[in-house]
């Protein structure tokens, strides 16, 4: 890993200040970042419940008796996966033009980005999320039902018609639609913009990348996830498709396409084999990996033990890989990028700026840990 973070280093010292356009879209939630309790010593000190699997063993116990939960209001923030992949873009100083669930007037939440984005396009009211942090993972509550309200109709009434959706596309470095499974249209969205934006983008030397996050797709029947896929895949005449997944995600793919779990290269080869886009990625909680050309690759990732928060981690990851790829970086590189924004974002409960990412490439370099 030492080789492949120095190479970051050097990467990221040339590409600093790099101009970059991306269109990131479409979901958008309040996110309530919340500690449960364990034990109280007094009204300001409490010991929380550290690990997911204590919590679980605790809602287990209280089965056919009675319990209640404390929980304990950490921070607000600007959330959904675009809302944290468009802060991480703005961080490393890209343009960010962002399309998404962020309330009309803009929720107060969102205000720090739409004040350093290019443009914002607000579809409906954000949702709901609780978002409860264990040192093991996290527990999301969501209220996502205003996103049936995001529908192609909609988007382009606020967005625009199809040539200036087109134009937007054929300016942009990136253009990313995420949170599949919660915004209920995107199928139909997706083939909206197939039908009637593909045929108005001109052809481009180096085609742009399309990235897309599906966010725990587990709640959708197999025909539907098996038409996301498809649909995905039909970006790939405009982009270099680029398909997110976490570990979760992964093995629910997995088995919507009949692959028997095999690992997680074995696995994720046989997703990419089955979606015949330029990229399939996954990011397990201490590793990452992707298949391009056809060609594995793999990075380890700095694990932390008591991370300072874990909702969008992912997020982080998936903007420094998908940025490394757009900067021209190589695939082990990106995948490098990827799990330093992420490693700086659970430690720092923020995106980082070149400069913290170099930093932080090098300490882990130099001493082997972070």
């Amino acid at each position: 890993m030492k080789a492949q973070l120095q190479k970051l280093w050097k990467d990221l010292n040339e590409k600093k200040g790099s101009d970059l356009s991306m269109i990131v879209g479409m979901d958008g939630f309040v996110d309530e970042i919340m500690h449960v309790v364990d034990k109280r010593q007094d009204i300001k000190q409490f010991d929380r419940i550290p690990t997911l699997r204590a919590y679980g063993e605790l809602i287990i116990r209280a089965a056919g008796l009675s319990t209640n939960v404390e929980m304990v209001p950490m921070q607000v923030r600007a959330g959904g996966n675009s809302a944290y992949m468009a802060a991480a873009f703005l961080a490393y100083g890209n343009k960010v033009t962002h399309i998404g669930a962020l309330g009309d007037p803009i929720h107060p939440v969102y205000h720090d980005i739409a004040a350093k984005a290019e443009k914002v396009y607000s579809l409906c009211n954000p949702g709901r999320n609780l978002c409860y942090e264990f040192d093991d993972g996290k527990l999301m509550v969501l209220e996502p039902d205003v996103f049936k309200e995001i529908t192609w109709e909609r988007i382009k009434e606020v967005v625009g018609p199809p040539k200036v959706f087109a134009a937007m596309l054929d300016q942009c470095d990136l253009f990313s639609l995420i949170d599949w499974s919660l915004v209920f249209n995107q199928n139909d969205n997706m083939q909206s913009i197939i039908d009637e934006v593909f045929p108005l983008m001109k052809a481009r030397p180096v085609k742009p990348i399309a990235f897309f996050d599906l966010s725990d797709p587990g709640k959708r029947s197999k025909q539907d996830i098996l038409a996301g896929m498809k649909q995905i895949s039909k970006f790939e005449s405009k982009f270099r498709t680029i398909l997110g997944l976490n570990e979760s995600e992964l093995y629910q793919i997995a088995a919507a396409f009949d692959i028997a779990a095999d690992g997680l290269k074995n696995t994720t080869m046989e997703i990419y084999k089955r979606m015949g886009i330029y990229c399939v990625m996954a990011h397990p909680v201490k590793e990452a990996c992707c298949v391009i050309d056809g060609e594995y690759y793999h990075a380890d990732g700095p694990y932390c033990h008591k991370p300072l928060t874990t909702t969008g981690a992912g997020d982080n990851f998936n903007t420094g890989f998908c940025f490394g790829q757009a900067l021209g970086l190589d695939a082990v590189t990106s995948l490098a990028l990827g799990v330093c924004t992420s490693g700086f974002f659970v430690r720092n409960a923020k995106s980082p700026t070149y400069t913290e990412t170099m930093d932080f490439a090098k300490k882990w370099a130099e001493e082997g840990s972070i």
